[in-house]
């Protein structure tokens, strides 16, 4: 069983050193409360609970939810474990203080969903999509709709979905087919079915509110004629009470790979009773605003797969002996060295650290720009609030595809450090595995968010969001003058530049061959997303070099960040070259095969 321990000093450092939150939080709304002893405490509250009452749940919750007569009983502890959560006030961390929550800087609150995700990820998937819906409410819906529905789900007292797929369509959206029909006193009735509904319906709490895309009669055809609508499982009274149940149901949770403990359900709207939020076809682009939060929630979950698969490799490595060390025996009293020795398994522990403090160090990043995102639009000031969007919007894909697709490789490794014994089940490697397969596929896969980097920031933006972030960087390179940084400010500003000269290229070859994007797309990502990571490893390595020189703190935590980066600059960041080899190849490979040739079947 993985005994998992919340990456307290990991935070803290990224928090207090390398980003300086409390310089931070002095300049957003909120941010006065976030005092460091506010934020020590809450940090080390948020790591017990996730190692003494979340993680435990994890190995055994893996038997999976169970579906009985349209209801949804969660694993044993499950429902316990939320009622702690919700008693604890973690649900209202970041939300108004005029909406019964606590009104601290979305930051801090990732911070905890951080630990709690790599400590049981399907557990953490029931409170935090109910932040998705909260925030589309917030951003979206009226004066008496957030009275009637935010505050509850802020309370945790509710929780909340998205209902966007539908069997005929997944990402295209342009397909769906869920109606709404207006009732004649301001609600609608939905009348559809949706799948992969994430916490459609579970026993943790007493109301679920799904936001729902649907068609009003009419409606222009494709993504323009979607809106959106909150659909309550119990309809509200007005004094806010519950009433009637609303004719929602769950026909079925679906059979899955993995996440077992998450409710993923198929659900049916008879007729349901809802309410549009937002302007009438405008639910997509509504909806954008739970689908980033759930994709930058989706990017911790690259973070927290390699986080855990390396906490529970690490220890086995040190105690499994196996064989001697190629460069001469090390303990030689005993039957044979540890793993610990060998160079491969070394290769694998460090590339799992490397994808968990470097993608750490990325989402936090996010999380700060989405502070002063969340405080532009409070503030009213429109212009600051669309920078900060466009900034977090370019950085949206690669975290949500770059980190997931490393923290499924870090799972992988982890699996491998056991041998035969990571394949068993009783260890707890596999479901690590199994879980983190879905974090490329939910909010779109790997595919589709290469797509959206590539010909919505990159090509259709003329690489706006793309020349901001590369100020950034240059602006870290020219003053970063420490000479022990000089090899790795080198290779970032040759890599920086090779990246502008690969955008053209790609928008003239794009230019001619339109299936141009869509071929390189994926590689596009991946070779941006090892270059943005290797920004802040250096970002990291810097701060470690001056902690070091101002003999403040431990020491041997600061020299092992600073190995850690030349490990990333040496091991990992060459691989984007392969990348660039790749994403600049002509489609012709692609796409000249006849579909009827892909297979000479008998």
């Amino acid at each position: 069983m993985i005994q998992y321990k919340a990456p307290v000093k990991d935070i803290k450092f990224l928090m207090n050193d390398v980003y300086r939150f409390q310089e931070h939080y002095k300049t957003i709304p909120g941010g006065e409360e976030a005092t460091p002893e506010m934020v020590d405490m809450i940090l080390e509250a948020a790591a017990s609970f996730s190692e003494d009452v979340i993680a435990p749940l994890y190995q055994s919750g893996d038997k999976g939810c169970r579906f009985e007569g349209g209801e949804v009983q969660t694993p044993a502890g499950f429902k316990e474990a939320y009622q702690m959560y919700v008693e604890n006030g973690w649900q209202s961390m970041s939300t108004p203080v005029e909406y019964g929550g606590q009104g601290l800087p979305i930051s801090l609150s990732l911070a905890k969903s951080e630990m709690i995700g790599t400590a049981n990820w399907p557990w953490g998937m029931y409170p935090g999509l109910s932040l998705g819906a909260m925030n589309t409410i917030w951003m979206h819906g009226s004066e008496q709709q957030k009275q009637t529905f935010f505050v509850p789900l802020s309370e945790g007292r509710w929780t909340g979905t998205m209902c966007l797929t539908e069997a005929q369509c997944g990402t295209d959206l342009g397909q769906v087919k869920t109606k709404a029909e207006p009732n004649g006193d301001g609600s609608y009735s939905l009348t559809g079915q949706k799948i992969f509904i994430s916490s459609g319906e579970h026993d943790m709490a007493e109301n679920i509110i799904h936001i729902v895309l649907a068609r009003l009669p009419g409606a222009p055809a494709g993504t323009k004629g979607i809106s959106l609508f909150i659909v309550p499982k119990f309809n509200v009274n007005d004094d806010g009470s519950l009433g009637e149940r609303n004719p929602v149901s769950c026909g079925s949770i679906e059979e899955k790979m993995g996440i077992h403990g998450s409710s993923t359900c198929v659900m049916n709207f008879d007729a349901a009773k809802g309410f549009l939020i937002g302007p009438e076809n405008k639910g997509l682009m509504c909806m954008f605003t739970f689908m980033n939060t759930a994709r930058i929630g989706t990017s911790i979950q690259g973070v927290a797969s390699a986080e855990l698969s390396f906490q529970g490799a690490l220890p086995y490595a040190k105690d499994r002996r196996s064989m001697r060390s190629l460069s001469g025996t090390k303990d030689p009293d005993k039957v044979a060295d540890t793993l610990m020795v060998h160079p491969d398994v070394r290769r694998m522990l460090l590339t799992q650290k490397a994808i968990a403090e470097g993608g750490r160090a990325m989402v936090y990043h996010a999380a700060r720009l989405a502070d002063l995102m969340t405080a532009a639009h409070n503030r009213g000031d429109q212009q600051a609030y669309e920078e900060y969007d466009d900034e977090l919007g370019f950085l949206t894909p690669i975290l949500k595809a770059f980190l997931t697709e490393l923290g499924y490789e870090a799972a992988n490794h982890g699996v491998q450090v056991y041998g035969g014994h990571g394949f068993i089940k009783e260890w707890g490697m596999e479901q690590i595995v199994r879980d983190a397969q879905i974090s490329k596929l939910y909010e779109g896969t790997t595919g589709v968010q290469a797509l959206d980097l590539l010909g919505r920031k990159m090509l259709l933006g003329k690489f706006k969001s793309f020349n901001r972030f590369a100020d950034q960087v240059a602006d870290f390179t020219k003053h970063t003058k420490r000479p022990e940084m000089k090899k790795m400010v080198r290779k970032l500003k040759r890599n920086m530049l090779a990246w502008k000269v690969n955008n053209l290229r790609i928008a003239y070859k794009a230019s001619k061959n339109r299936d141009m994007v869509g071929s390189a797309s994926v590689d596009y990502l991946m070779y941006a997303g090892y270059i943005a990571m290797s920004y802040y490893w250096a970002q990291m390595a810097e701060t470690a070099y001056q902690k070091l020189e101002q003999g403040d703190g431990d020491a041997n935590f600061y020299k092992a960040k600073i190995q850690m980066a030349e490990f990333y600059f040496k091991r990992m960041l060459p691989r984007a070259k392969g990348h660039a080899k790749m994403m600049v190849r002509d489609p012709k490979s692609l796409m000249q095969m006849d579909e009827e040739h892909f297979a000479f079947l008998d």
